[in-house]
């Protein structure tokens, strides 16, 4: 039976008098620096020297350090920067000032569960994990909502781990949606293998290959688009509202007839089987492998796929509907 969390569960006092310091200050660093700060709680900002975002903090009303004197100064050390940068800002900016009793937090398990960071055995290892995009908690959050966190202990050396693990949750208003407990492990393995076979590299392949097969038997570029890209967001909002059974409620009965006829068509027992090994590849760590390596030669696969990516013609097309679409924030990188 999963165990879930609120805030009746949480205490935000557990944190009063400590400074948290958020490393990184993106997608998701914004957010639960800003969400923490309007929580009541003490927050430094920690950024390398020079950082684009540092700026952007101050202006929003938080202190900022240098990474490694931000950490010193912190009791719970939270970070949010790029998995592949982990491991190197923790030799170089944290581990030099980690004493006894601090608490060491991340957002995903990847560099403890696979072993890029190993932390000494006096400090507390806690994730809060939030399962939505940074800008997404900040926006829940103001309007007093939260998105769902996965709260995971790897270690606990002070007692009350979890407790402020917990609080932290709190604090960035994820216990107002519910917080989960799982593990480094089941969390690393479940989200990466979430992202590349559905939500990322599954429904990325699956949009384009419709894309494909539609412009390739004459119909319209634009139609296309609008068919298995544009309306992805509003079968995902159903479904995001009240699972299969609404969206299938909602849609007409010819689209039902043909989800059930159609779909174990598309997602064959050759397909579970590429996903099983997909899993595989994760449990045993042979994708951590490739993309630790891929980082340590300046990624080349990397970048050139996301130029090709880049140029696929739904994008092309895409982007110039979205353009005359008035009501949407432009998309900015």
């Amino acid at each position: 039976m999963a165990i879930m969390f609120y805030e009746k569960d949480c205490d935000l006092s557990i944190l009063k008098g400590k400074t948290i310091t958020i490393i990184g200050y993106g997608s998701q660093g914004h957010a639960h620096a800003l969400n923490a700060k309007e929580s009541g709680m003490k927050v430094i900002v920690g950024l390398y020297e020079g950082s684009k975002s540092w700026k952007r903090a101050e202006e929003a009303g938080l202190e900022v350090k240098v990474a490694k004197d931000a950490a010193a100064a912190a009791d719970f050390i939270m970070i949010l920067i790029n998995d592949e940068k982990q491991a190197g800002l923790y030799q170089e900016s944290i581990k030099p000032v980690l004493k006894p009793g601090k608490t060491l937090a991340f957002a995903h398990g990847f560099n403890i569960h696979f072993g890029q960071i190993i932390p000494p055995a006096d400090i507390n290892v806690v994730m809060i994990a939030p399962k939505g995009p940074g800008h997404t908690v900040r926006e829940q959050y103001q309007a007093g909502a939260g998105v769902p966190c996965l709260i995971a202990v790897h270690q606990d050396a002070t007692g009350d781990a979890k407790r402020l693990g917990l609080a932290y949750a709190a604090a960035i208003g994820g216990a107002r949606a519910g917080v989960l407990e799982t593990t480094f492990k089941e969390e690393t393995e479940t989200d990466l293998f979430g992202e590349q076979a559905v939500l990322c590299g599954g429904v990325s392949a699956l949009m384009k290959t419709g894309f494909e097969v539609l412009v390739e038997a004459g119909y319209q570029p634009e139609s296309a688009y609008f068919e298995v890209m544009h309306e992805m967001k509003l079968i995902i909002d159903l479904v995001n509202r009240g699972g299969l059974s609404f969206m299938r409620f909602s849609i007409s009965d010819t689209a039902e007839y043909g989800d059930y006829v159609t779909g174990p068509k598309i997602i064959t027992e050759d397909t579970k089987n590429a996903m099983r090994q997909v899993l595989k590849d994760i449990q045993t760590g042979k994708f951590a492998r490739e993309w630790i390596l891929e980082n340590q030669v300046n990624r080349p696969n990397f970048n050139r796929m996301r130029v090709i990516e880049a140029a696929h013609p739904i994008e092309k097309v895409g982007k110039e509907l979205r353009s005359m679409m008035t009501w949407l924030q432009p998309a900015k990188y």
